[in-house]
């Protein structure tokens, strides 16, 4: 894989290494210590939702010599009985449904097929014992003997291979668990079957049945597992498959058709009226609209002309447009997105890696309870409660059948059945999959509105947000002056003219002002005026000559006055108003009279209020740090609904970090910026948010990114936080509290007072609904308004 900079640590680009065979917290946090325990590892990310890992490497501690680092990460996790292997990016990447249907689909249905075979010959098995059903064969423990065997050496020796490494590594996990429940039922019943003189029953239904619902509930898991990737599939969608190339110039030009992947900068491709745009372009022939709102969230259409850059994945509503490509579709804007959101998933939150340190330690000590529970009953729970071997037969859902297991005619047999019981029921599962599935589910759909979390931690941050601090230009309003106001001073020229005038001497410079002018001058359909000998005189104005009309003077009023330019009462006092507005003013002046007085201010944003209001609505401080003017910054927070110690003005860039930590005594603070003078801002804040229209320092330092210009869509993202640390807490509430209540009942204790216990096969079936349920409920996420 290239390497790069990876803008969550600002090293080297982390390797993403694919991992089969973790189906638990436990797995996560062993696989996680290997890793970091390798030389030149830096940092190491597990994922157990997607099955990945992102490892960062530090070269300077890498073995000299060592001309490849992936291969010795792959061979440590393969002495665990993981396999491993590197995410080969290919042109254009490869969509993760491909990618995840590629890795296993046929695998699933397999193991959806053999485990509704395994219930099936027990089910049979059961009701033949019971006469139910006139197939006496059936009922021979050697037949079940068989089937265990084929069992267990055929679908269930992946299970016992992976558990068995994992134990030798020092590093228990699920499947360690479930092979030693199955292993010691097996090995029991065939005891049993080759020498009856020991007096013990056969239950070979037992690890067969297991075995099924087991591999029956890792099935329906991995289907809605799938599901909680659907966002992304939804961006890797945007990107057409292919593109048509245009060779030749002008009429004479052809159109092929080539892959996505095969575009490069330089090339020209054609795109028709209800086709993607195929990677990032620059307009170069033509005029449509296009629908960006898959990309950023923005409802109306974006119109394109000549110059205009295109984003990957919009959608043209309009007219054939001619596009030079700008970047490969790898480097494009839906490919980073979707690369972010991928390494928003692999980057932990707090509390995901309090649950994987839990899950770690869990199998262990389920482990050590399943050898206490065993112990207990074997020697000393049948001679306190002597009725618990009689009760046995009646107190499950099988009955007295002797080869269902159930029929603990002695302790020993009693204690291997609890045991294994508390061995298959408890569920480490349900606690690695309570956090990653509803961070993944949440970045998604946060994803698909326009707003990137950067990782688990932002969304954690994000949902204990106490305040939120704003940047004034280009944040709260546009960041572009525009022309708000104007006075006509000399009665023989138009308020056209003096717009055309003032714009013909902007348009020889670079200034912000000089941008409002063109645009207003353009929008009137006016031509600029030519003009000779424009001088720049830095922070007072503009000078200029134009033919047959004299010499012009646009700049400070204070500074054409200077120059001898008369300014009367009536338009000092409108100088006054404006300025008091928190307006900059600005004074033309021709052949040495004042023509006219500008008015330019920047615009607050269409939705700043909406947004303001809707935040103040989530109980959030609201506040605005700005290095303008008093003035303006008074004015804008009288627009917004903000004043008093809401507002701060004048600051500079240490002085904002100032204020951000004195916010921090109430609690975590976002700050939302988008220039590069916000940079520092956003990093020291405990959320850094930046708008998608700003500098791309400003989006690195950001925790979230908000895409295109709406800010509404901060309140979106805050509440979405919410409501997945809100799933998250659910997830690991019933992870823990399903392990609190099941392995108690599953170990024997209510069976002394109500005769009651866990079958293996049932435990084994709500050991899968545990799993099954936090991952439907983090899907129920994308379902919330």
């Amino acid at each position: 894989m290239a390497t790069g900079v990876d803008p969550i640590t600002g090293g080297d680009a982390p390797l993403l290494l694919e991992v089969e065979g973790m189906k638990c917290g436990g797995c996560v946090r062993a696989v996680e210590q290997r890793l970091l325990a390798q030389p030149g590892v830096r940092q190491a990310s597990v994922n157990l939702l997607t099955r990945t890992a992102w490892v960062a490497l530090d070269p300077a501690l890498s073995p000299q010599g060592q001309p490849d680092p992936v291969q010795p990460l792959i061979e440590a996790l393969a002495a665990m009985g993981y396999v491993a292997h590197q995410r080969e990016e290919e042109e254009g990447g490869l969509p993760l449904a491909e990618r995840l249907e590629q890795r296993s689909w046929w695998q699933r249905w397999r193991q959806l097929l053999v485990a509704l075979l395994l219930l099936l010959v027990s089910a049979g098995g059961h009701l033949a014992e019971a006469r139910q059903l006139p197939l006496p064969w059936l009922a021979d423990m050697r037949l079940h003997a068989v089937v265990a065997t084929l069992a267990l050496a055929l679908p269930g020796r992946p299970i016992l291979v992976v558990g068995f490494r994992s134990a030798l590594a020092g590093a228990p996990g699920m499947d360690t668990l479930v092979g030693l429940g199955m292993g010691s039922a097996y090995l029991a019943s065939l005891v049993a079957l080759l020498w009856p003189v020991v007096g013990w029953q056969c239950f070979f239904n037992e690890p067969v049945m297991l075995l099924g619902f087991v591999l029956l509930g890792r099935f329906i898991e991995e289907r809605a597992r799938l599901r909680t990737g659907d966002a992304l599939r939804e961006l890797w969608a945007l990107q057409p498959d292919e593109a048509l190339l245009l060779l030749g110039e002008g009429p004479q030009a052809s159109v092929r058709p080539v892959r996505v992947g095969a575009l490069g900068p330089g090339d020209r491709v054609r795109l028709l009226p209800g086709d993607r745009v195929p990677v990032d372009s620059r307009v170069l022939e033509g005029s449509s609209a296009l629908d960006v709102s898959s990309l950023t969230g923005e409802p109306l259409p974006l119109e394109a002309q000549p110059g205009s850059e295109l984003a990957a994945g919009s959608l043209n509503l309009q007219a054939p447009l001619v596009l030079e490509v700008l970047r490969p579709g790898r480097d494009s804007a839906v490919a980073r997105i979707i690369g972010l959101v991928e390494q928003a998933q692999a980057r932990k939150a707090p509390i995901q890696r309090l649950a994987d340190q839990l899950a770690g330690r869990f199998t262990v000590v389920v482990l050590l309870l399943a050898a206490a529970t065993f112990v207990f009953w074997w020697q000393w729970g049948t001679q306190l409660w002597p009725q618990v071997l009689a009760h046995a037969p009646s107190a499950h859902l099988h009955g007295g059948h002797r080869s269902l297991g159930m029929e603990a005619g002695t302790p020993l047999i009693l204690a291997i059945q609890l045991s294994i019981a508390v061995l298959v029921v408890a569920c480490p599962c349900a606690l690695g999959l309570a956090t990653p599935t509803a961070i993944s589910v949440g970045s998604g759909r946060a994803a698909r509105a326009g707003v990137l979390f950067r990782g688990g931690d932002g969304i954690e941050a994000a949902a204990a947000l106490r305040t939120v601090l704003f940047d004034k230009t280009g944040t709260l309003t546009v960041g572009r002056p525009r022309l708000a106001a104007l006075r006509v001073v000399d009665a023989a020229i138009s308020d056209p003219q003096l717009i055309q005038v003032a714009a013909s001497l902007e348009a020889q410079t670079r200034h912000p002002l000089a941008h409002a002018l063109v645009e207003r001058c353009q929008d009137l359909d006016l031509p600029l005026l030519s003009v000779e000998r424009c001088t720049t005189h830095p922070g007072e104005g503009l000078q200029g000559e134009l033919p047959g009309r004299g010499t012009v003077l646009v700049g400070r009023p204070e500074w054409l006055v200077a120059q001898g330019v008369a300014v009367g009462d009536p338009e000092h006092r409108w100088l006054s108003d404006q300025t008091r507005h928190g307006a900059t003013a600005v004074a033309v002046a021709l052949a040495g009279r004042l023509i006219g007085l500008l008015a330019l201010e920047d615009q607050v944003r269409p939705d700043a209020v909406q947004a303001l209001t809707q935040l103040g609505a989530m109980g959030l401080g609201l506040g605005l740090l700005s290095g303008d003017r008093q003035v303006a910054v008074e004015r804008l927070g009288a627009a917004l609904g903000l004043e008093g110690a809401q507002l701060a003005w004048g600051l500079l860039p240490q002085q904002k970090l100032e204020r951000i930590e004195a916010a921090r005594r109430r609690g975590p603070v976002a700050m939302v910026g988008d220039g590069i003078n916000d940079a520092p801002a956003l990093a020291a804040a405990d959320l850094g948010i930046a708008v998608g229209t700003g500098t791309q320092v400003a989006m690195d330092s950001a925790d979230l990114v908000v895409l295109g210009e709406r800010l509404t869509t901060i309140p979106l993202a805050l509440r979405l936080a919410r409501r997945t640390m809100a799933k998250v807490r659910q997830n690991l509430a019933w992870a823990f509290g399903y392990n609190l209540v099941v392995i108690p009942i599953a170990a024997g204790v209510l069976l002394p007072g109500f005769g009651v216990l866990l079958s293996p096969p049932l435990a084994a079936l709500l050991m899968a609904l545990s799993s099954i349920t936090v991952v439907i409920n983090a899907l129920m996420l994308g379902r919330d308004g």
